[in-house]
């Protein structure tokens, strides 16, 4: 027997029908659903300092797909534009709503966010019920065994390893809320209000349709740990996707199991993910201060026009610039370019790896806030687990090692493009024989490097 009339579905993170832990809960459990977006203008109105275009739109495109999907079961997706918890009191009051129905997220944002629906529902006398759906493992699952959360990587992917995963889960049949809300947007309006200008040139494009797509192509993936670090090829392109949740992080893990099998080192980027988040929730200091607190004493340099130059990819070196430029341009940079990007920043140009963290979460369309967060501090030494602080990214040997034909590098920068491999790769010696707009390296790289070293040396707990 169901137990409430009407319930309210919120999507936010989980833009799909299928395998959505906390839809198929409602669907289980309320006789007529009422599904729901709400476009709240905390994160993406302009006053948000970390608000991304290019993810923004991606998510368009992904609730438009959703749509679609509801439409095809008798329903439609209705969409609201304000504060979550105006949006929530004016549907308790307007429609009598049994229970709301929500799946977890792990900011503080979306803690906060939650508190005041909890407290709206106490109020309005509603069942306020929200599932873990976004990770393999819920934050309270991978602890050490005395209770504590783990901050380096590997014993904890071993203890997650232990834990099975949820096999992908079947949506059972829906009745939807037909009626019509006044306040509800048409999704032409919203759409254009938040996002007037498209990014037609962006690397990935939402949807649940997209998705499945991607994952019939995982064959093709076999020899990762050997292709993973060469920005020329292709990579699964499904971090934005697990991100909004078009496509479950179970089945994303379910179809890599059976495609490359349960060791592929695939699957261990899906566990890096559910690390990063676990930090973030167990830690929420980490969004703006360094996991190991005594980083954040660092004399960090203050100069803007040095951190507009790696903004706008005109640093004079190639790799980090080409990285620069493919993310102002398409949202998207390569996992190892963005390690290299960022090492450059915090140890050659010696700037906040705050900034830099800022600056990615504005221009990713995959951004997520823990994740980003996790990488930054990953590559600044600051975090958890982090890369040592001794060990710095070469930009030279990086981008001969990992792009030694230069065909990354000449689509991105294109000022290069007729100079070979061998003078591109010695550009900091070869930059002042050649006319080009293109410019000599703004830094020393051997020498900031080592002036890197003892700043973090010196740091004081």
């Amino acid at each position: 027997m169901k137990q409430y009339q009407t319930a309210l579905f919120i999507f936010r993170r989980d833009l799909r029908l299928e395998d959505n832990t906390a839809l198929i809960a409602a669907a289980k459990k309320a006789h007529c659903i009422l599904p729901c977006f709400i476009f709240d203008t905390q994160q993406i109105g302009p006053n948000n300092p970390f608000r991304s275009s290019n993810a923004i739109q991606f998510m368009i495109e992904s609730i438009q797909d959703l749509n679609e999907q509801l439409k095809k079961k008798n329903g439609s997706l209705y969409l609201f534009y304000g504060t979550t918890d105006r949006v929530v009191e004016h549907l308790l009051k307007k429609i009598t709503i049994d229970a709301i129905f929500t799946n977890r997220d792990y900011t503080p944002f979306s803690i906060k966010r939650d508190e005041k629906i909890k407290k709206l529902c106490i109020h309005y006398k509603a069942i306020f019920e929200q599932y873990g759906d976004a990770l393999l493992n819920e934050p309270e699952e991978i602890l050490k065994q005395d209770g504590t959360p783990y901050s380096i990587f590997t014993p904890f992917l071993k203890a997650s390893l232990y834990h099975p995963i949820k096999k992908p889960d079947i949506l059972p049949a829906i009745d939807f809320y037909q009626k019509k809300i006044n306040e509800s947007q048409r999704a032409k309006d919203v759409f254009k209000k938040i996002m007037p200008k498209i990014n037609t040139q962006i690397h990935v494009h939402g949807g649940s349709r997209n998705a499945r797509t991607l994952l019939k192509s995982l064959k093709t993936y076999i020899n990762y740990q050997k292709q993973r670090d060469f920005p020329s090829i292709p990579t699964t392109n499904l971090s934005a996707h697990l991100k909004f949740g078009t496509v479950s992080v179970r089945t994303v893990h379910n179809a890599m199991s059976k495609i490359l099998g349960i060791q592929h080192p695939l699957l261990r980027q899906l566990y890096w993910r559910d690390f990063f988040t676990h930090v973030a929730y167990h830690s929420p200091f980490v969004f703006g201060h360094a996991f190991h607190k005594k980083y954040d004493s660092l004399p960090w340099n203050p100069n803007k026009k040095d951190f507009m130059r790696w903004c706008t990819g005109t640093t004079g070196f190639p790799i980090v610039d080409a990285g620069m430029r493919q993310l102002n341009a398409t949202g998207f940079m390569h996992n190892r370019v963005r390690m290299i990007v960022a090492s450059f920043l915090t140890k050659d140009l010696h700037i906040d790896w705050r900034l830099g963290e800022q600056y990615f979460a504005q221009q990713l369309v995959d951004y997520d806030p823990a994740v980003n967060n996790g990488n930054w501090q990953w590559s600044a030494s600051t975090g958890c687990d982090a890369q040592p602080y001794f060990r710095i990214f070469n930009p030279w040997l990086q981008q001969k090692k990992f792009d030694p034909t230069c065909s990354y590098i000449k689509k991105w920068v294109p000022e290069l493009k007729k100079y070979s491999p061998e003078i591109i790769h010695a550009w900091q010696k070869q930059s002042t024989q050649h006319t080009t707009h293109y410019p000599s390296p703004m830094v020393d790289h051997q020498k900031e490097s080592a002036r890197a070293k003892t700043i973090y040396r010196n740091a004081k707990p």
